[in-house]
C-alpha cells in the first residue's frame, strides 16, 4: 500500500502536523483491532489459509498505516540512533503488505486446492526472500543523511541502497499488477456485491501501480542525471489516500454487501405487507399469543417473521368465516373486467378475507361456511397486500355488491 509521510523537504525536519498522525493511528489501530477480532477464529480455524492471509493482510497494513505515520517515523529514527530505519521498516512492512494481498487473493478466488497452495508457496517464499534482502541491503548500504520525505530520490544513486529501494518498489508493483489483473478477469465471472468489491479492488491496487510507477520514474531520473523529484515528494502520495480508502472498501463490499442485500429486501418485504397487516391486525386470533415487537430494537428479519407470524394466525383465524360463494363471485367478476386468470384469484382471495373479516365482527366467531382450510405461502401475503394497497382499493370497489352480500351472509 502507498503511503508517504507529512514532512518538510528538509533533511533534518520535524513533524509538520498532528491531524495526520491522528490519522494514521486512527486507521492502523482500526485494522489491528479488526485483526485482533479475528484472531480467537483464527487460533480454531489455524489451517485455513485464507483466514491467515485475511489477518497477516490485516497485520501488515495496520503496523504499516501506524509506522507510515510522522511522528513514527522521527520517533523511531530518534530512538534507534539510526538515520531512516525508519524507511526500512516501512519499505519491509509494505513488501509483506504486498505479499500478503496476493496471497489473499490467490486463497479467495475459485481454483483448484493444489494450484491455490502452489502459488501460496511460491508467493510467501518471494516476498519472504525479498524482505530479506531488503533489511540486508540497507545494512551493508550507507544511508546517514536523514530523508523522511525524499528517501527514494536521494539515495537513488547509493550503492546497495538504490537496489534496496528499487526491489520494494519492483515487488510492490508487481503484487498490485497481479492483484490488479485477477481481481479484474475474476470480477467478470461474478456479480454482485463481490464483482463490485473486486472492481474497486482492482481500482485502488491501479493506484498503487501508478504510485510505484511514478516513483521508479524519478530514481531512474537521478540514475540519468536528471532531477524529478517532486515526483516523490510532490506527485506520489497523491497516490496514497484514494489507494487506501478504495482498498478499504473493496474488502468491505463484499462481507457487507450480501447483508445489506438482505436487509433491504426483508425491509422492502415489511413495507409491501403493510397494507395487509393494516387490514388484519385487529383480528381476533384467540389461539394465537401476539408479542409486540418494537422496531427500534428488533432487527428487521426478527420483526418480518414476527410480522408474517401474525398475518398467518389473523388468516387462520378467519378461516371459519371464508365464504366460497363471495370468492367465486369476485373471480368471475374480475375476470369479466379483464383482469388475467392469476391477478384475478388474487383479487378474489382478497374481497374474501375483507369479507371474512366484517363476518367476525358481527358474530360470535362460530362456524358460519365449511370450507377447507386455505394454505398461504410468503409469496401470497405479498400479492394479497398489494391487492389491499390504496392505490389497488378501487378495483375492490368494483366488486362491492358481492361484498356487500358477503358482510349481511347469514
Amino acid at each position: 500500500m502507498a503511503f508517504q509521510s507529512a514532512y518538510t523537504r528538509e533533511g533534518n525536519s520535524k513533524v509538520t502536523s498532528g491531524p495526520s498522525n491522528i490519522g494514521f493511528y486512527l486507521s492502523g489501530g482500526i485494522l489491528l483491532l479488526v485483526c485482533a477480532l479475528k484472531i480467537p477464529t483464527l487460533v480454531r480455524r489455524r489451517h485455513d489459509t485464507l483466514l491467515r492471509a485475511a489477518c497477516l493482510l490485516l497485520f501488515s497494513a495496520g503496523w504499516l498505516m501506524i509506522l507510515a505515520a510522522p511522528a513514527s517515523i522521527e520517533g523511531l529514527n530518534r530512538v534507534t540512533g539510526i538515520p531512516n530505519i525508519a524507511a526500512l521498516v516501512v519499505y519491509a512492512m509494505t513488501t509483506v503488505f504486498s505479499g500478503a494481498s496476493l496471497v489473499l487473493i490467490i486463497n479467495w478466488r475459485p481454483a483448484p486446492p493444489e494450484q491455490a497452495q502452489r502459488f501460496t508457496r511460491l508467493c510467501v517464499t518471494a516476498y519472504g526472500l525479498t524482505v530479506l534482502a531488503i533489511v540486508t541491503l540497507f545494512w551493508v548500504g550507507q544511508a546517514p543523511v536523514e530523508q523522511p520525505t525524499l528517501f527514494d530520490a536521494y539515495y537513488a544513486t547509493t550503492p546497495y541502497i538504490r537496489e534496496m529501494i528499487s526491489l520494494y518498489l519492483v515487488a510492490q508493483g508487481v503484487a498490485m499488477t497481479v492483484a490488479v489483473t485477477l481481481c479484474w478477469r475474476w470480477s467478470g465471472k461474478v456479480d454482485g456485491s463481490l464483482r463490485a468489491g473486486l472492481r474497486i479492488l482492482a481500482i485502488a491496487y491501479l493506484f498503487i501501480v501508478s504510485y510505484d510507477a511514478i516513483r521508479l520514474t524519478a530514481v531512474t531520473a537521478r540514475w540519468t542525471g536528471h532531477d524529478l523529484d517532486y515526483l516523490v515528494d510532490k506527485i506520489s502520495p497523491l497516490f496514497s489516500a484514494p489507494s487506501c480508502l478504495l482498498g478499504a472498501l473493496g474488502f468491505a463490499v463484499p462481507l457487507i454487501g450480501p447483508k445489506v442485500a438482505e436487509t433491504t429486501r426483508v425491509v422492502k418485504q415489511l413495507w409491501q405487507l403493510q397494507p395487509l397487516w393494516r387490514t388484519l391486525r385487529n383480528v381476533r386470533t384467540p389461539s394465537a399469543v401476539r408479542v409486540a415487537l418494537p422496531w427500534w430494537r428488533t432487527s428487521p428479519a426478527v420483526l418480518l417473521t414476527g410480522r408474517k407470524t401474525t398475518l398467518y394466525d389473523a388468516l387462520l383465524a378467519l378461516t371459519p368465516h371464508y365464504d366460497p360463494a363471495v370468492r367465486e363471485a369476485v373471480y368471475h367478476s374480475a375476470l369479466r373486467n379483464g383482469e388475467e386468470n392469476s391477478r384475478a384469484a388474487i383479487t378474489a382471495d382478497a374481497a374474501m378475507i375483507l369479507a371474512a373479516r366484517e363476518q367476525q365482527r358481527s358474530t360470535s366467531g362460530q362456524l358460519q361456511h365449511p370450507m377447507p382450510s386455505l394454505s398461504w405461502r410468503a409469496h401470497d401475503l405479498i400479492l394479497l397486500s398489494q391487492a389491499l394497497a390504496p392505490a389497488a382499493a378501487r378495483n375492490l370497489r368494483a366488486y362491492s355488491t358481492p361484498l356487500q352480500k358477503a358482510a349481511h351472509h347469514e
